[in-house]
């Protein structure tokens, strides 16, 4: 399915279907739960179904976890902790360097499978998710014979038993933020990945024996809340990492409180991008289209607010609608695809709630003509423009293709609207000037703050947010020091 140029000439070139085989990927009808280094049924017997939501297909079942499961895995972590967070760090680090060998000569496999499960682009997953996650090993396989050089004191302790739950917005890549540094700090793993995302968590397994890993070091669970909040609450599990949304991470914090169990929470954003009036335009419209649309717009970190100068709004909307309208949306196999499916049906009702009431509360929809497939969860990219602070759509975030657009006078006008949120995780600033930038960053509470680009990562840099989007960073060096005991 392709957009069609709304500009009314005709596209100088078409794209023909350009699909990446799915024959390199061999799912299995049903899977385990990964606990003690082997695949086993849940206690209970339960099991699930995920599907594509590209195209609603089953891809198989799996055991779906209880607090009868989050116990067995919690006691073969610790089992295995004993001898795991002895090992010297460079004995460590041979086999995180030996897991991130592993993605690289899988990453095809990898990218093929969560594009299949989470519905995302494959070039997507092809050219950004696997080599981060990669990188995210290598770089924390560096880290595990140096710490005593990390800025924490001579021989700084792990924790004992991290468990972790991760969305399903970047299944795999989520694994490697929260694995990696977890492995090279010396503490073992129970990981509960998203429901509708649990496959390349399941590959990922298989990774680890692949790599030899000692058995129990790393668990995955795959379920429902209700395994992670088990999780969460067990007695023995020493350090709790999350990444969702809000309403849960308040959960965790009001459950653990008291407890003495090291958390960290990456949260929900509504991040602003904020366009000043001697910004270079064209680059700036690929800036807002990477930070919305990237992954259909479901990305904590999302540029969803548009802040830009009221003396150039209509000459970039113009410019911004024309990139719209040239967005390819379909198949996620298709190497040509722009923006693949929202991750499940559910989502995709709260994003559609979300558009009808930013509609009813008198804000302008624009979205560029397309066509979207019969099967599946699909959503066009979508702009509000007349959207005041007020409104819910520039309140709440809606995690999808939907930019909010807002305008300002002055730079401090700028600040003062990017900061009036609760959340707090990133903001993007386009501009000429690098005193401009320099000043306006320091002002904006925002964990992450991209001058002249957006959505870029890096192992080696920190992530995580202020206010509602949670606390404790993840990433870099200082990614090192929620894991160990300082």
């Amino acid at each position: 399915m392709t957009h069609t140029p709304t500009s009314g000439t005709s596209s100088p070139f078409a794209y023909a279907p350009a699909p990446e085989s799915r024959s390199i990927v061999d799912i299995a009808p049903s899977y385990g739960l990964f606990i003690d280094g082997e695949f086993a049924d849940a206690a209970g017997g339960k099991v699930f179904k995920t599907v594509s939501p590209s195209t609603e297909e089953v891809l198989s079942e799996v055991a779906q976890a209880g607090a009868e499961d989050v116990d067995r895995a919690v006691k073969a972590a610790r089992k295995a902790y004993e001898k795991w967070s002895a090992l010297p760090g460079s004995e460590r680090a041979k086999y995180l360097f030996r897991i991130a060998r592993i993605i690289q000569e899988r990453s095809r496999e990898l990218a093929v499978l969560e594009t299949l499960d989470n519905g995302k682009p494959i070039k997507e997953t092809r050219d950004a998710d696997l080599p981060l996650v990669a990188a995210h090993f290598f770089y924390y396989a560096g880290w595990a014979d140096k710490l005593d050089h990390a800025g924490y004191g001579p021989n700084p302790r792990s924790l004992g038993v991290a468990g972790q739950v991760i969305p399903w917005n970047f299944p795999l890549l989520m694994l490697a933020w929260k694995i990696a540094p977890a492995l090279a700090t010396g503490n073992t793993v129970v990981l509960k990945p998203a429901e509708t995302t649990p496959l390349s968590a399941l590959f990922f397994a298989d990774i680890c024996r692949q790599a030899g890993l000692p058995r129990g070091v790393v668990n995955i669970l795959p379920g429902y809340g209700d395994a992670g909040a088990a999780l969460v609450a067990h007695p023995d599990v020493n350090k709790v990492a999350f990444t969702g949304s809000t309403a849960v991470g308040k959960a965790i914090a009001r459950q653990i409180a008291g407890t003495g169990k090291k958390v960290t929470l990456e949260l929900g954003g509504k991040g602003a991008n904020i366009v000043f009036d001697d910004a270079p335009i064209d680059q700036a419209v690929e800036g807002i289209v990477g930070g919305i649309f990237f992954n259909q717009g479901q990305v904590c970190c999302a540029g969803s607010r548009l802040l830009v100068q009221e003396s150039i709004q209509e000459e970039l909307l113009d410019s911004l609608k024309r990139r719209l309208s040239t967005l390819r949306i379909g198949d996620p196999l298709d190497k040509n695809t722009d923006l693949g499916a929202i991750n499940s049906a559910e989502q995709l009702a709260r994003i559609k709630e979300l558009t009808d009431t930013g509609e009813a509360e008198g804000a302008e929809r624009w979205s560029p003509p397309c066509e979207l497939p019969s099967s599946g969860y699909w959503f066009a990219p979508t702009l509000f423009t007349n959207v005041t602070q007020a409104h819910t759509i520039a309140r709440d975030e809606i995690f999808g293709p939907v930019l909010s657009v807002l305008s300002f006078r002055t730079p401090d006008e700028a600040v003062a609207k990017a900061n009036n949120s609760q959340y707090g995780l990133s903001a993007g600033i386009w501009t000429e000037k690098g005193s401009r930038i320099l000043a306006v960053a320091n002002k904006l509470r925002a964990g992450v703050v991209w001058a002249n680009t957006f959505n870029k990562f890096d192992p080696t840099s920190p992530f995580g947010g202020y206010k509602e989007s949670g606390f404790g960073r993840e990433g870099g060096r200082h990614g090192l020091e929620a894991y160990l005991d300082v």
